[in-house]
C-alpha cells in the first residue's frame, strides 16, 4: 500500500486571545498607541538598524572589554562538563558550603565588607536590600537621577520617599532636617549621564544627620579604585558607607547583582528580601564564571587605565565639536538630544555610519530628555576611537547639537552668573 507524504501546513495561523481587561485596553488605545503612531513613526524607539561586523559597538557595559576571556570561558566549561550533585533552589537554603557563598565572601573581602549576598540582577539586589532595611517609618533619600530599581526598591519597602536635587548635599541635608533621619541613597556613577557623585560630601552629610547610606556601584565597580575594588573604595569610604550594591552586568560584563551587608545582618536579611528568598539560586557554571571574573579584573590595572585615558580623548573631542556633555564626566557618555522624534533621528544618523549607541527615553529618562548613549569600553583601538570622531564630525550639522535643550540651558545658566 502507498503511503502518502503528509506536505506541511504553511498557511498562516491565526491565534485567538481572550479580550483584554477594560482598563488596560483603554490605557493601550489611548495612551500606548497614539504615542507609538505619532512620537515613534508606528516602530519601538529602542530599535534601530542591524549592527554589521564593521560596526562600533557603544551600546553595551563591558567597561573593562572582557567578554570572552579565556580564563572566564574555561572555569564555565569546566563546571558545565564535571559532574555535581548541585540542586537547583532558592539562594535562601545555600548552606555556607555553596560555591555561591565562597564568591559572596570573596566580593565582599574584594570591597572592604563583612558579607554580601549574590543575586539574580542588580535590579533584585537594589530591590531585596531596600525593602530588608527600611519600612514604612523609614525616610528614605534619594538622587533625582538614583536608577530606577531603587526607586522599587523604597515602593517595596512601603518607604517615603524624599528626592533630592541631582549630586546637591546642601539639599538633601535640608531635606533630612526637615522629615528626619534615614537611608541616603546615590548612584557613584549614574547610568545615563556619566556623572560622577560627590560622595565625601554626600557621606559626611548622612553622618551629621544620623543616616544609614546606600551606595550603587554599577558604574564604578571594576573600573575604579584599587583593583577595581569601586568610588567608595578609591576615597577611602568604605568603612563609613552601610552599604554598596551593584550589578555584574557592567564590568564584571555577567548576569547577577550583588550587594554588601555587615555581617551581623545576614540572616535577617536572608528571611526579609523577597527577590533572595522567592527566586533561584544562580547556576554553577554563572558562579564558576563570576569568581573567574573577580579574578580578571583583579588584575586589569591597564585595561582600567585605558579606559579612562579613552574617556577623556573622547569627552575632550565630542566637547570640541560642540556637543553638550558637560553633565558627566566617565565611561558613560550622554548625548541627550531632547524630545523622543530628535533622539531617533539622531540614533539614524549614527547607525547609517555603523555607530552603534543606546536610546534611553521615559521612564529611564524624564520625559523630553531622551538621550542616546554611547558607553566607552577598554578595548577601542587607536583607529576605532578616529572613527568614531569621525562620525560625530559628520552628524554634528545634521543633527545641531549645539542647539539641544540642554546645550540651551546651559548657556542660560551661564549667563545668569
Amino acid at each position: 500500500m502507498q503511503v502518502l507524504e503528509r506536505k506541511p501546513d504553511l498557511s498562516p495561523k491565526i491565534y485567538r486571545e481572550p479580550p483584554l481587561l477594560p482598563g488596560l485596553r483603554e490605557r493601550l488605545d489611548k495612551q500606548f498607541m497614539p504615542h507609538w503612531n505619532t512620537q515613534w513613526g508606528g516602530k519601538c524607539i529602542l530599535h534601530g538598524r542591524n549592527p554589521g561586523p564593521d560596526s562600533i559597538r557603544l551600546d553595551g557595559n563591558d567597561y573593562l572589554n572582557i567578554s570572552g576571556h579565556p580564563e572566564i570561558v574555561s572555569a564555565q566549561i569546566a563546571t558545565l562538563r564535571r559532574d555535581n550533585d548541585s540542586v537547583i533552589q532558592s539562594g535562601a537554603f545555600l548552606l555556607d558550603a555553596h560555591p555561591s557563598r565562597r564568591l559572596e565572601a570573596s566580593m565582599a573581602a574584594w570591597i572592604g565588607k563583612e558579607d554580601g549576598f549574590i543575586c539574580q540582577s542588580g535590579y533584585a539586589a537594589n530591590v531585596g536590600l531596600l525593602q530588608a532595611i527600611a519600612d514604612e517609618k523609614t525616610p528614605v533619600y534619594l538622587d533625582t537621577l538614583a536608577h530606577t530599581s531603587l526607586w522599587e526598591g523604597v515602593r517595596a519597602a512601603r518607604a517615603p520617599a524624599h528626592p533630592f536635587r541631582h549630586n546637591d548635599p546642601a539639599h538633601l541635608s535640608r531635606m533630612i532636617a526637615r522629615n528626619g533621619p534615614g537611608v541616603v541613597v546615590v548612584d557613584s556613577v549614574y547610568s545615563t549621564t556619566g556623572a560622577l557623585c560627590p560622595l565625601v560630601e554626600m557621606v559626611e552629610v548622612a553622618e551629621q544627620h544620623g543616616c544609614t547610606i546606600l551606595v550603587d556601584e554599577s558604574h564604578s565597580l571594576g573600573t575604579h579604585g584599587p583593583q577595581g575594588a569601586g568610588l567608595c573604595a578609591e576615597l577611602g569610604l568604605v568603612d563609613r558607607v552601610h552599604f554598596i550594591t551593584a550589578s555584574l552586568a557592567k564590568a564584571f560584563a555577567g548576569r547577577a547583582g550583588f550587594f554588601t551587608v555587615p555581617a551581623e545582618l545576614r540572616y535577617y536579611v536572608l528571611h526579609h528580601s523577597y527577590p533572595n528568598i522567592f527566586s533561584s539560586c544562580l547556576l554553577p557554571h554563572e558562579i564558576a564564571g563570576l569568581a573567574a571574573t573577580l579574578d580578571v579584573i583583579r588584575a586589569s590595572d591597564e585595561a582600567r587605565e585605558r579606559l579612562h585615558i579613552n574617556t577623556q580623548r573622547l569627552r575632550a573631542s565630542l566637547s570640541d565639536m560642540g556637543y553638550p556633555i558637560h553633565q558627566g564626566s566617565q565611561q558613560i557618555i550622554s548625548l541627550e538630544a531632547g524630545t523622543e522624534p530628535d533622539t531617533m533621528v539622531l540614533r539614524d544618523r549614527l547607525e547609517e555610519r555603523q555607530l552603534f549607541g543606546a536610546i534611553f527615553c521615559a521612564p529611564a529618562t524624564s520625559r523630553n530628555r531622551a538621550m542616546v548613549r554611547l558607553t566607552l569600553n577598554a578595548g577601542l583601538t587607536a583607529s576605532e576611537l578616529d572613527r568614531i570622531e569621525k562620525v560625530a564630525r559628520e552628524v554634528a550639522p545634521l543633527v545641531k547639537p549645539w542647539d539641544w535643550p540642554i546645550a540651551r540651558r546651559a548657556r542660560a545658566g551661564q549667563a545668569e552668573i
